[in-house]
């Protein structure tokens, strides 16, 4: 990322998307560890929009079975309105939360992408996929269904009408390593370029993301960037409810978002699923802001010496 952007930080302190709590003390997290700073170091401007305020709904009927609906339905309206107007003045990062946040990020992005007459995609980092349904999650958290909802898939019955949707092949999930049978039934018939750790194993995780990157530059698109605290390894990032064992180590993960500052084609980017009370002495929170410093322009001989002792 060559030129210097305009960033527009927008807190998501959303706890609903499942039933830990926790999250939502993520955004001011992201705060006290520097991300304003830092990136402003890297000569960004850096605005704070403070924190998104839902408005109250009534719960929907028959939604016994998914936890927090109305909540749900009131934080992705809301944050499909600001990202929407953040995207039209700069590059927003949304600073969760948990992962339903996405449910309003990504609808914003696609919805100011098909006003700009540019295709959108979607980059997810994660050790799930995201891809359940209302109808088919079987523990209600709906934090487990943005990439759904963003694809146009059906049971969204009661959520805000999509602008736009996000075609599947426009859609690259990296670092899979927990994936629920249903789920993985609508992923292999789906269009979603998708790869686990065992394939990043095999062959590297620059290969499956630089021919991701080349597909959005081939077509002028725009890219959002959606980074769960369970991409990383629980061992350097243990502040997530959702921890899988082997997930991308700190090198893995710098390369990732050092190479997407590459390509110049990140919009928009989701901080998402930090819980700042699993967190130890905070260096969960300083490794997300720092991979987000990599992600506009931080250079490996650039990364300050932490010490946690």
């Amino acid at each position: 990322m060559n030129t210097k952007s305009n960033i527009l930080l927008i807190g998501a302190p959303m706890d609903c998307g499942k039933r830990r709590q926790g999250c939502l003390m993520g955004p001011d997290s992201y705060r006290t560890a520097g991300l304003a700073e830092a990136l402003r170091s890297l000569g960004h401007s850096v605005s704070d929009l403070g924190n998104v305020q839902p408005r109250v709904m009534p719960t929907p009927p028959n939604s016994d079975k998914l936890y927090a609906l109305a909540e749900n339905i009131a934080w992705t309206e809301a944050l499909m309105q600001a990202g929407r107007e953040a995207l039209k003045s700069g590059v927003p990062i949304f600073l969760g939360g948990d992962h339903a946040l996405s449910l309003g990020s990504v609808a914003a992005a696609a919805a100011h992408s098909a006003e700009c007459g540019r295709p959108q995609f979607v980059l997810w980092l994660d050790a799930h996929s995201d891809f359940h349904t209302p109808h088919t999650t079987e523990s209600g958290n709906l934090h487990g269904t943005p990439l759904a909802y963003i694809t146009g898939r059906e049971g969204f019955d009661h959520f805000p009408t999509l602008p736009s949707t996000v075609p599947e092949t426009n859609v690259c999930i990296i670092g899979l390593r927990s994936v629920d049978g249903s789920e993985r039934t609508a992923l292999q018939t789906s269009k979603i370029s998708r790869h686990d750790m065992r394939e990043i194993d095999e062959q590297g995780i620059s290969r499956p993301l630089c021919n991701f990157l080349e597909r959005v530059a081939a077509v002028n698109g725009h890219l959002h960037v959606s980074l769960d605290v369970d991409f990383l390894d629980p061992s350097v990032a243990p502040a997530v409810g959702t921890t899988v064992p082997g997930g991308a180590t700190v090198r893995e993960a710098h390369l990732v978002m050092e190479l997407i500052c590459d390509s110049g084609l990140m919009t928009s980017l989701d901080l998402v699923e930090l819980n700042p009370f699993l967190d130890e002495r905070g260096r969960t929170a300083q490794l997300m802001v720092d991979l987000a410093a990599s992600g506009f322009g931080r250079r490996v001989f650039d990364r300050p010496t932490r010490a946690y002792s």
